[in-house]
This record gives C-alpha cells, sequence and structure tokens, in this order.
C-alpha cells in the first residue's frame, strides 16, 4: 500500500476504459485530474457520486479539469453502469488493482465484523504539473462533487 500525500507526482496508468480502448494519465498532461476511487458500480454510494460528477462535468470541464471515475469493475460492467445511470464521466477498469495498489486505496475493509479487501472510496485532485493537490480519504457523497469542484476552481 502506498501512503501518497500532496505534492507527489501521480503515480501513471495505462488502464482500459469504458467504451473500449485505454486511458492513461498522460493522455490529460496539462489539465487538472479529478481521479475518484470507488468501491463498484452500481451499488448506492457508488451511483450517487458518479452521477453528482456527472451532473457537474461542464463546470469541471469550464474550470479546465477532467473526472475519471476508476474502480475494480470491468469495462463491461461500465458500460453498463453509465448507460443505466447516464454517467458522463470518463471510468476507467482496474481488475488487476494496479492503480488502486499504487495509489493506496486498496485497504482492508470490515462489515459486520467481517473483514476483506475492498477499495476505499478516495478522490485525488492533480495539478497541472502532474503532482497531486489535494486528496480526499473515505469520502462521504453528499457534498463531494461541490467540493472537489471548489478546489479544482482555487488551483486557477
Amino acid at each position: 500500500m502506498s501512503d501518497l500525500e500532496t505534492g507527489q507526482a501521480a503515480p501513471q496508468f495505462a488502464l482500459p476504459r469504458d467504451g473500449g480502448g485505454i486511458l492513461t494519465l498522460s493522455d490529460f498532461a496539462g489539465k487538472p485530474i479529478v481521479l475518484y476511487f470507488y468501491p463498484k458500480d452500481d451499488t448506492t454510494g457508488c451511483t450517487a457520486e458518479a452521477i453528482d460528477f456527472s451532473r457537474l462535468r461542464r463546470q469541471f470541464e469550464d474550470a479546465g479539469a477532467v473526472v475519471i471515475g476508476m474502480s475494480p469493475d470491468s469495462t463491461k460492467k461500465h458500460d453498463k453502469f453509465k448507460a443505466k445511470h447516464n454517467i458522463g464521466i470518463d471510468l476507467v477498469a482496474d481488475e488487476e488493482r494496479t492503480a488502486l495498489e499504487a495509489y493506496g486505496v486498496w485497504t482492508e475493509k470490515s462489515m459486520y465484523g467481517r473483514k476483506y479487501m475492498g477499495v476505499e472510496r478516495t478522490t485525488f485532485l492533480i495539478g497541472r504539473d502532474g503532482r497531486i493537490a489535494r486528496i480526499w480519504r473515505k469520502v462521504r457523497v453528499p457534498g463531494h462533487a461541490e467540493e472537489v469542484l471548489e478546489a479544482v476552481r482555487a488551483l486557477r
């Protein structure tokens, strides 16, 4: 597990994306990037988060930023999820968990006393210079997308 901090270079990745093809962090060099990690497509919190980021997509674009969601789900699941909920942001599949581990979000979790490995809902704001500008760990979804948008606007 990685303990990334603000100011560090964001770990690079090249992973399959919804709709086909590969998405890399370097595709967006020079732009602020909102990279958010979520546990699973089509669950209550993850759906709400994706809808919130999609609803604000235009404002993120106006601020010069791109929003990317990442989970260990397959691109096939991402495609279904996007279509079902009209999600308008890029979703990346990290089935091998390489980026999830590089960003330190693949962690031990506990539910009803049972321990298991899963994604800790986390958002990274990566500045134009490719360095981590801000990190939100153990994200609570309500109001989160708006808070991230304000942080993107503050980068200017």
